[in-house]
């Protein structure tokens, strides 16, 4: 196999790595910042439950709770599963587990700010609603933004867990023409590929995070 049939091959599956990657991403951070007022609820019910599922989620492999997600619908419900279904589920295991780590963080970056901040926009008139995504949410994205970022890079890595549950991403499609091949050009070509990703996203978040240094 030359070069440019492997390449053509490996794009098709670095397609599919981008696409996991976005979609988990789209997913994950809004989910996280729900389960975010959910693990602060003054509610212990809700606050109990949350705390559960993040916990299960941070302390459990995320290659076993795509399986789960892949098998259950089969095991736990009787419902068969279609071809088309490999994907939907590596959304669905992504998201679940990104958002686990995501609330954390915007947990931590939520309670790490002064209560004046809160008495003096109550002062001021602002609801508590007001107050959250106008004055609060904007300086916690500022605090938290270096460890998102690391949670990124690693989503980009983790895209290789795919092959799991039978989705044929990059490192995938690169370890069977490996195999058949019998070359490490395709490992060769999948490290710069996950190279290259990580660098582009590290210089976005970068940028984002200057854009933000209006609330130092």
């Amino acid at each position: 196999m030359d070069l440019s049939t492997m390449l053509e091959q490996l794009a098709g599956g670095m397609v599919t790595t981008v696409e996991i990657f976005f979609v988990t991403l789209i997913c994950s951070l809004p989910l996280g910042l729900l389960i975010c007022f959910g693990r602060m609820s003054k509610n212990k019910i809700l606050k109990g439950i949350v705390s559960a599922y993040v916990s299960v989620m941070r302390g459990t492999p995320l290659m076993l709770q795509l399986m789960v997600v892949y098998f259950g619908p089969y095991f736990i419900f009787g419902i068969r599963i279609s071809r088309g279904y490999s994907l939907i589920a590596v959304f669905i295991g992504f998201a679940i587990n990104y958002a686990a780590y995501f609330a954390e963080i915007y947990r931590g970056g939520i309670e790490s700010m002064p209560a004046g901040q809160y008495e003096a926009a109550q002062i001021l008139g602002y609801s508590k609603s007001q107050t959250f995504f106008r004055i609060i949410l904007p300086q916690v994205i500022k605090r938290i933004l270096p460890s998102i970022t690391n949670e990124v890079i690693t989503l980009v890595k983790d895209t290789s867990l795919a092959f799991v549950v039978s989705v044929a991403e990059m490192f995938t499609i690169a370890k069977q023409i490996a195999s058949a091949q019998t070359t490490m050009t395709p490992f060769l070509v999948a490290a710069i590929f996950y190279y290259i990703f990580n660098l582009i996203v590290a210089v976005a978040m970068n940028k984002i995070e200057k854009m933000m240094n209006y609330y130092k």
